[in-house]
């Protein structure tokens, strides 16, 4: 910051308008790119799923809602944790603002996670949100939509996360995923997201990248680990874990979080990496 150039307004201007040039090209590309997003072949999915709300159970069908399409947030919080991810929190946080809006323009959204439906109930409560966070245990769901993993194909080397090779072992992982249900009630797995595949949803990172010192995080794990909290902890120290738990003050005796455990993907894997 202390090196930064300061010019006349007339250099400001000229300097500011070749940037802004290079930003309305962005700004076609990412138009054509999604564009061919929506071009993208369609999986039909037959296999049955259960979740678990506050109206009982329900099929993936009826998670719809009685609109056309779906988004489902892969929530980290995985059965025996008291809370769920602070990343997943984060993102759901912006999400929740959205969610009046596009419940009227034919989407739905809710979130999906392992632990039972009335640990993340409470948790929803805690946090606010109108959106729903159903629970998929007992269910294929979250192995099958690869954003949860077994020990065993954890210890083979042999799971699968953002179409690639899991490289880490953390059970539960964060994703974004997009389903369309026709006339006739077939639903169709569209579109997925993960790691910073859905950062465009986080309005804070947005504004971050116009302020001046940008995204500003700085260390020790270089992502939103280090500043983002659940937004009823702010002031109240602590920090979090490589698997995206909050540990409070009073935990913070054991060794710090070795960078390469950081580094590990999921939905702390937005910033500056």
């Amino acid at each position: 910051m202390e090196n930064q150039r300061i010019v006349s307004r007339d250099e400001w201007n000229a300097a500011h308008a070749a940037h802004l040039a290079k930003e309305k090209n962005l700004t076609r590309q990412r138009d054509a790119l999604t564009a061919e997003r929506r071009q993208l072949p369609w999986v039909k999915v037959d296999k049955p799923y259960a979740f678990t709300g506050p109206t009982g159970q329900r099929t993936l069908a009826e998670l719809f809602g009685g609109r056309s399409q779906l988004l489902i947030k892969h929530f980290m919080f995985a059965p025996g944790w008291k809370e769920g991810c602070v990343g997943c929190s984060f993102e759901t946080d912006h999400l929740d603002r959205a969610f009046v809006h596009l419940q009227h323009h034919d989407v739905s959204m809710v979130a999906v996670a392992r632990a039972p439906f009335e640990e993340l109930e409470a948790f929803r409560q805690r946090m606010g949100w109108r959106i729903e966070l159903v629970s998929s245990l007992g269910s294929d769901f979250n192995y099958d939509f690869h954003v949860s993993f077994t020990k065993e194909d954890l210890a083979k080397g042999a799971a699968q996360y953002n179409f690639g090779k899991l490289e880490g072992e953390i059970e539960d992982l964060s994703g974004l995923s997009a389903f369309y249900k026709d006339e006739a009630g077939n639903v169709y797995h569209t579109y997925s997201c993960f790691g910073r595949g859905g950062e465009e949803v986080l309005g804070s990172y947005m504004v971050l990248d116009r302020m001046p010192k940008g995204r500003n995080e700085t260390g020790p794990n270089f992502n939103l680990t280090d500043w983002v909290r659940h937004h009823d902890r702010y002031g109240q120290g602590g920090h979090v874990d490589p698997t995206g738990r909050y540990r409070a003050p009073a935990a913070e005796g054991s060794p710090g979080i070795r960078k390469a455990e950081a580094r590990e993907p999921g939905c702390c894997s937005g910033g500056q990496s």
